[in-house]
């Protein structure tokens, strides 16, 4: 028996804390009851890089840095939907290393939605629409929604 049946319809949200991954999740969850389906909350984060042979100072070992990020993802959601358990849909967060395009659209496989911010915290704020986001309409293998601003009237 094929599992896409039986399962509700998935939306992937990406979230990296900014307000407008913020109000994406927002707007994912709304989908969501619309349509009766479930959100996959996606955080992609890299380890500190190195800048002229320094690193910067952590004293996170692998394995507490991703669950550091975890909590990071957490405290996301918890800032954009309220905290504790009673949400409205079925939320998977999703915590995964590497770049958030690669992440994300990895992600979106077999998704009937894609979600994301029009930017994040990229270098480039000023953007009309950021790098990932770009990147996720242009190769995503599903519908792809672009939300702009915080969502609270911005």
């Amino acid at each position: 028996m094929n599992n896409e049946a039986t399962s509700p319809p998935r939306i992937v949200v990406g979230v990296d804390g900014s307000e407008p991954s913020k109000a994406a999740l927002r707007w994912a969850v709304d989908q969501a009851k619309l349509i009766g389906g479930a959100v996959d909350v996606v955080f992609a984060w890299d380890y500190p890089t190195s800048w002229r042979g320094l690193v910067p100072p952590t004293e996170k070992e692998p394995g507490d840095y991703e669950e550091h990020m975890r909590k990071v993802l957490d405290h996301a959601i918890d800032e954009a939907l309220g905290p504790g358990p009673g949400r409205p849909v079925a939320l998977r967060p999703i915590s995964a290393y590497g770049h958030p395009a690669a992440v994300l659209l990895d992600a979106a496989a077999g998704a009937q939605l894609l979600v994301v911010g029009n930017r994040g915290r990229g270098e480039f704020r000023e953007a009309l629409l950021g790098s990932v986001s770009m990147h996720c309409v242009q190769h995503a293998p599903c519908p792809v929604v672009v939300i702009r601003g915080s969502g609270h009237g911005t």
